[in-house]
């Protein structure tokens, strides 16, 4: 296939694209604006295979890429993905977030583009009643990038309605954490907030302490557990998910591993595999972060057959570790 994947030159996106490039069967254009992705990357990963960068907003005019493209599928990545950015700037993330789906989606009906894989999120489901969510539970989100991700969603459901043709595959993310193994590519993401690259950062000194935030909520340490899920696996979901609907109907995918680890077990884990007892602080909980959230990922694996090859914590937090101290 021919494939425009957004964002590319981000921490997830461009995971994707190495993956997509060691397959070496498709062709694959990048357009990013490099505001969060990462050029290094991009130019790293051209050791690794062809591929066409287009350094342009998803705003801009894109009717001569798509014309020039005749694409099969996109793999959209391009979004907006801070909490506490989103609540204090709404509209920054509805418009980069959900009206720019809208807009690539028009770019597929005139061009006649019908596969589309969009990056969502756990987010979409707020604060769920149960530990372990399926692609069936109730979606609540509790702060603007949960919704919307959640929106998003909705118009390439009713876009699909509309044309038989359309087809997609929306993979709702839960914890992504790690880098390459082969220590091509990592996360770059500027002032992050995920646990466990703070952790690592903590443990490298580059920053003097760490925190947790809330340490009495209803779980066995009193810390919040999540699914974490190394990126490298992540992208892997992405090329099994395009495979899938390439010969089935549309779905929505949860991605994780369907098991949860506390903050502490983490942080635990994170000074086993770097050897060094950082400093961690006791802060008080943030809004609404959940106590526990795990991913049931059961569909992914049973119609797609994907098989995560990188399911250990402490796998995810040596290449997180040693790609940070590249950087």
């Amino acid at each position: 296939m021919n494939i425009l994947i957004t964002g590319g030159a981000g921490y997830i996106g461009s995971h994707v694209l190495k993956a997509l490039l060691k397959r070496g069967e498709h062709e694959v254009t990048i357009i990013d604006n490099l505001s969060k992705g990462s050029q290094i990357a991009l130019q790293t990963l051209k050791k690794v295979g062809k591929f066409k960068f287009i350094n342009v907003n998803l705003e801009d005019d894109l009717n001569k890429i798509f014309a020039e493209g005749k694409f099969d599928a996109i793999i959209h990545f391009a979004a907006f993905i801070e909490v506490a950015e989103s609540v204090a700037n709404p509209l920054k993330y509805y418009l980069n977030n959900t009206a720019n789906v809208a807009g690539i989606l028009n770019y597929c009906q005139k061009y006649g583009v019908n596969k589309f894989i969009f990056s969502s999120t756990a987010a979409v489901y707020g604060e769920p009643d149960t530990p372990e969510v399926t692609e069936l539970s109730h979606t609540n989100p509790i702060n603007p990038y949960g919704y919307s991700k959640l929106m998003s969603e909705r118009i390439i459901k009713d876009y699909a309605v509309a044309n038989a043709s359309f087809k997609f595959a929306i993979l709702r993310y839960f914890n992504v954490a790690g880098a390459d193994e082969e220590g091509f590519i990592g996360q770059n993401y500027p002032n992050a907030t995920h646990l466990i690259k703070v952790a690592v950062q903590t443990a490298l000194g580059k920053r003097e302490q760490m925190a947790i935030f809330g340490d009495d909520y209803a779980t066995k340490d009193g810390t919040c557990i999540r699914d974490y899920i190394h990126v490298s696996d992540l992208a892997d979901a992405h090329l099994a998910a395009l495979n899938f609907i390439d010969k089935n109907e549309s779905e929505i995918f949860n991605v994780g591993y369907g098991r949860g680890f506390s903050v502490k077990e983490v942080i635990e884990a994170t000074k086993r595999v770097s050897g060094v007892d950082f400093n961690v602080i006791n802060s008080p909980r943030r809004a609404g972060d959940p106590a526990m959230l795990i991913a049931n990922s059961n569909k992914l694996r049973e119609l797609t057959n994907w098989t995560p090859k990188r399911e250990n914590l402490e796998l995810i937090i040596k290449t997180a570790l040693e790609w940070e101290k590249k950087i």
